[in-house]
């Protein structure tokens, strides 16, 4: 029992101990784009974009351009008589400083928006603007109205709302009760991929993530806000951060902007600064340390923990230190003096901060992928040409890069064409690289035909051109002068090779070139017409008369034995149904010889439907007379 309780705490240590790492970063340049969707916003055409681009101007400390006419366009559109005009007209005329507003009957109109009636958005632009202008706000009644706006919607942006009003109440208001809605409001919020934790829309989660932590700072306590669910939080909002809408825009950069600067939960970036290349020139893996603003954490020890290729599980590299470049927040390792293989890395980091910071998250979760690029050289270049039947070699050409072959190469059906090659790095050892191909082109038809070259277990290339086949299946039989040539790339190649080495004649069979190419291969086709197949012959009239007559034989017995017998019509009732009934019923057999001869099926259905519902009625009536009838009888 000990035992499991122990093992269970040291997974319960391990669970906590894997926080998330923010995905993303709001860079430097990510902030000069967001500042210019602010910038382009004017001149302004609606108020409430106006009080964002000019606040998201604001939260970068950067300057409002055209300050003055900003303000002449808030006083022209400003409507004191709308509560939520007013709200975005005071904050915007805050924001730029020095812009008076002429609102005082807005006053009256503020003060009397919060009443029980009204809802929680409502409630949040009158007190912001309220608090604004300097003017007092009544704490009871605002938390009394709050508290009645809240019991008919406690959703994510009423209760988002909630947060900013409490926060501001004046100081000594009690506003506990709003900061365990926190809580509450984390609950509802939407995970995806177990990396993003989100909202209905970005406003609201933008509006929540700057409510609770400003809320947090008032009473003074850590948000019921776990680690993890802050970096997702940030992963979503960060995942917007190219949007183009300016208030969209402001969302993005109000979140970051609480993600940075909060008393409590700060994540911390490790992001790649520059290149993620490593080669020769740039031999240094350089990491930004920051918060989500791409703002300076103070001074850190940061080392890369382990640095493992993609592929394997060994560590190249593990608990090296890093040092502080010149740029702040900038930290470096020089990886190629490890020598390591071509390929990419996965760079797991840790960071320490000079002083405890309890507000940082992830400081040992940070990964970076880098991939060490290098120049590739080919060597042992061999062209042969080999008889299929004998296996000889007719003629081998060795060839170093850059040069060409002087010598024409030629071969026919009978033999095929072989390419050998090695792939070496810079420090001489074998590689393999993603791409190798060999490329033929007719000189002059321009006709190309590109194949692959595969390597061996010993890391040699290996193209074979069996000419028979080939001019069958890819040349359609067209002999002549070809140029021969190897393409080699990979992502980690930084000279990538496109090499004219030989000219080549291929001669394909005779037979074959008189043989007509296949030009209609991709032509439209003849159309398909779906013909019906021919009726089989029907038997001469004097049959088909003769059939028609046995049809009639049983209806003239049938009145031949009614004649013999005697017709006895007393019983039958002289009422609109039996008429009626009868009627329809000779109706329905008429119109059987009418589909036979003229109608088809939808034609006589439709007609069926009239005539058999009123047969159907006058039927059920005669029935019903026939056993009336036969009642009074008995």
């Amino acid at each position: 029992m000990a035992k499991g309780v122990t093992l269970l705490i040291v997974l319960v240590c391990g669970v906590v101990g894997q926080a998330l790492s923010p995905l993303y970063i709001l860079s430097l340049d990510d902030q000069a784009k967001l500042k210019a969707v602010f910038e382009q916003a004017q001149p302004f055409t609606d108020l409430a974009n106006a009080h964002y681009s000019i606040l998201g101007l604001k939260l970068f400390s950067a300057t409002i351009p055209k300050a003055q006419e900003a303000c002449t366009y808030l006083k022209a559109t400003v409507d004191t008589s709308n509560v939520q005009s007013v709200y975005h007209a005071t904050s915007a005329a805050k924001a730029l400083g020095n812009c008076q507003l002429q609102v005082s009957s807005a006053q009256q109109v503020l003060s009397t928006a919060i009443n029980d009636s009204t809802d929680v958005a409502t409630i949040f632009y009158a007190v912001s603007a309220l608090t604004t202008l300097g003017l007092q706000i009544n704490a009871a009644d605002v938390i009394k109205t709050l508290d009645a706006a809240l019991k008919k919607d406690d959703g994510v942006l009423a209760s988002s709302y909630a947060l900013h009003i409490a926060n501001m109440l004046p100081k000594d208001t009690n506003v506990d009760k709003y900061f365990e809605l926190i809580e509450d409001v984390v609950a509802q919020a939407d995970e995806v991929d177990e990396k993003y934790l989100q909202f209905d829309s970005l406003g609201h989660t933008a509006i929540f993530v700057d409510g609770a932590y400003t809320l947090a700072a008032k009473v003074d306590k850590t948000p019921l806000i776990t680690e993890d669910q802050a970096v997702m939080f940030a992963n979503y909002v960060l995942s917007r951060k190219s949007t183009q809408t300016v208030r969209n825009a402001y969302y993005v950069l109000l979140a970051t902007k609480a993600f940075s600067s909060n008393k409590f939960q700060i994540p911390v970036s490790f992001a790649l600064s520059g290149s993620m290349a490593i080669s020769s020139t740039e031999p240094s893996l350089q990491v930004r340390v920051s918060n989500l603003m791409a703002g300076d954490l103070g001074k850190l020890t940061v080392k890369a923990t382990s640095v493992t290729i993609r592929d394997g599980n060994d560590a190249h590299l593990s608990n090296t230190a890093m040092t502080a470049a010149k740029e702040p927040s900038v930290y470096q390792l020089n990886l190629l003096q490890s020598k390591p293989a071509p390929g990419f890395y996965n760079v797991e980091l840790e960071a320490s901060p000079a002083k405890p910071d309890k507000r940082l998250i992830g400081l040992g979760d940070g990964l970076v992928v880098v991939k060490v690029t290098t120049e590739v050289a080919v060597e042992n270049v061999e062209v042969s040409i080999v008889d299929k039947d004998q296996s000889i070699t007719a003629k081998t050409v060795k060839v170093v890069h850059p040069r060409k072959i002087d010598k024409g190469l030629e071969a026919d059906h009978h033999q095929n064409v072989v390419l050998k090659f090695n792939l070496r790095d810079k420090s001489g050892q074998p590689i393999t690289v993603h791409q190798t191909f060999v490329r033929l082109a007719n000189l002059k038809t321009g006709q190309e035909v590109i194949f692959t070259a595969e390597a061996d277990t010993s890391k040699t290339y290996k193209f074979n051109l069996d000419v028979a086949e080939s001019g069958r299946d890819y040349f359609q039989y067209l002999s002549g002068k070809y140029t021969l040539e190897l393409i080699v790339g990979d992502a980690v190649v930084q000279n990538p090779l496109l090499w004219n080495l030989a000219d080549v004649v291929l001669k394909f069979p005779d037979e074959a070139e008189a043989k007509p190419v296949d030009k209609t291969r991709y032509t439209a086709k003849p159309e398909i017409i779906h013909q019906f197949r021919k009726p089989e012959k029907r038997p001469s009239v004097m049959v088909s008369n003769a059939f028609s007559v046995l049809v009639f034989v049983p209806l003239i017995m049938l009145f031949g034995v009614w004649a013999k017998l005697g017709v006895n019509l007393k019983n039958f009732p002289a009422s609109p149904s039996a008429i009626g009934f009868h009627v329809g019923l000779a109706a329905i057999f008429g119109l059987f010889y009418c589909y036979w001869c003229y109608l088809n099926m939808f034609q006589t259905l439709r007609y069926l439907s009239v005539i058999g519902f009123f047969t159907f009625i006058c039927g059920h009536r005669l029935l019903s007379h026939i056993a009336a009838s036969k009642s009074k009888r008995h």
